[in-house]
């Protein structure tokens, strides 16, 4: 009997651990396992000097920054307006059709004040930063991007993916729809909140989607869907 409950107990704790090989993020795994360590971030503000009106007003599409480092704060900010958690039940900045939340969002940190040169994964439910590749990777985004020379200039690029199955698996190909909807919502989050900080930014969709799947080491299915240069007005 003894060995009985012993074997399935070893039973569960593997089905439990294929689950959830299958349902994280490779990255979000890896640091289930160790690998590697998150950055925490830091608290985002909930008010602001500048009304949405104004930044509404102001906001332009910017392609030329100045080459000054951003701080972890305005990184945070950013982060959180594009997809923040805004309520206990999980509900975030951006609307999502059933509240599947299909977005993954990524970072590319060339100059920012108190974090290292790289990629990262945010992490949404502890509003953090995960690693995924170490060094200034501003330049190979560019080459993959038909050389728009904003995405080398600006010290912080966001990039807003897609896992499709988490919305379509619900509703099929109208998921795809609401997809591209959300990013649409969560891009326009991060440009009003980059004008409430005093910073330029610009949408860019023109990009080599393999090339930009293999940086990020997306998994098989996931979708690139548009890059966000964030800094300094020139």
């Amino acid at each position: 009997m003894a060995q009985f409950a012993i074997t399935l107990f070893r039973y569960m704790v593997l089905t439990l651990v294929a689950l959830l090989m299958l349902l994280l993020p490779h990255a979000v795994w890896a640091q289930v396992n160790g690998e590697m360590e998150v950055v925490k971030l830091p608290s985002p503000r909930k008010d602001g000097p500048i009304s949405v009106e104004a930044a509404l007003l102001k906001r332009r599409s910017v392609r030329l920054f100045k080459d000054i480092p951003l701080s972890l704060q305005a990184v945070s900010q950013l982060l959180w307006a594009a997809q923040g958690i805004t309520d206990k039940r999980g509900f975030r900045t951006a609307p999502s059709a059933g509240a599947l939340y299909p977005l993954e969002l990524y970072l590319f940190a060339g100059e920012v004040n108190g974090l290292a040169s790289g990629i990262y994964h945010y992490r949404v439910k502890d509003h953090t930063l995960l690693p995924v590749a170490e060094g200034d990777y501003r330049e190979t985004l560019c080459r993959a991007s038909l050389r728009q020379d904003s995405i080398c200039q600006a010290p912080t690029v966001f990039l807003i993916a897609a896992v499709p199955e988490r919305s379509t698996g619900k509703y099929g190909e109208r998921g795809v729809r609401y997809i591209h909807m959300e990013a649409g919502h969560t891009a326009q989050n991060i440009l009003l909140q980059a004008e409430a900080l005093n910073l330029g930014s610009v949408v860019i969709g023109a990009f080599t989607d393999h090339q930009v799947s293999k940086l990020l080491k997306m998994e098989k299915g996931s979708l690139p869907l548009s890059i966000i240069p964030v800094g300094r007005a020139r």
